[in-house]
């Protein structure tokens, strides 16, 4: 269904076919015909409130027609999931880090991330084949984020404001054909389809960068002197 090619500090997902893609992506936001969505890894160190992420991005594209993510997490970690619901199939890719975690409705100070787990973020490209109208996209985009929300819930990570449920610079794209598919909520073979494969993969994708920190954690104090 997708072609996943890794190329650091460039993950691309090709796409069956140009779909209609929806986002809030860096580059190419909103709906947008496209055939590759990509993921372009960054230092942390340029993660900086200056830096101008959009215009840096969109003139490193090598495919300037494509939707692109921006994220410092090592995207050689992505992990990949499929489920299919009645003869509807839902693809998606995720990279995730979680040390710029927020709990929903309350913000920490900027950088609140330490030395030893970065600047990660959430990345998800999901590949519905499924064709949508505008509105049933927006509602099919609305599942992606909480089977993401709700992975990230049960990862269980503490914060001073409350469990981790994100972070502040989670991006989705999502990506169909369109047409006259009006519905693709909770009650639907499309949204369970979407629900299924972001939840169960951004389950693994969570208890990696868990298990990352920890390590990176246990290596740092191990150098201490």
């Amino acid at each position: 269904m997708i072609a996943v090619t890794l190329d650091r500090p460039w993950l691309k997902v090709r796409l069956p076919r140009p779909m209609r893609v929806l986002s809030w992506a860096p580059v190419g936001a909103g709906f947008r015909s496209a055939d590759t969505i990509l993921w372009r890894e960054v230092r942390n160190a340029d993660l900086t409130p200056g830096f101008d992420a959009e215009g840096w991005l969109a003139g490193q594209m090598p495919d300037p027609g494509a939707v692109a993510m921006l994220t410092s997490r090592d995207v050689s970690t992505f992990l990949q999931g499929t489920a299919r619901v009645e003869g509807i199939t839902a693809a998606c890719v995720v990279t995730a880090g979680l040390s710029n975690a927020e709990s929903v409705g309350r913000r920490l100070p900027y950088h609140t991330a330490d030395e030893s787990s970065g600047y990660g973020t959430i990345n998800i490209a999901v590949v519905l084949d499924a064709a949508l109208t505008e509105a049933a996209q927006i509602e099919a985009l609305s599942v992606a984020v909480q089977a993401r929300t709700a992975a990230v819930i049960a990862g269980g990570l503490d914060l001073p404001t409350g469990i981790a449920t994100g972070t502040g610079t989670d991006c989705i794209a999502l990506a169909c054909d369109a047409g006259e598919g009006r519905y693709a909520g909770l009650h639907t073979a499309a949204g369970e389809a979407i629900g299924a494969a972001v939840r169960d993969t951004m389950t693994r994708a969570v208890a990696d960068w868990l298990a990352w920190r920890e390590a990176k954690r246990a290596a740092l104090h191990h150098d201490d002197p």
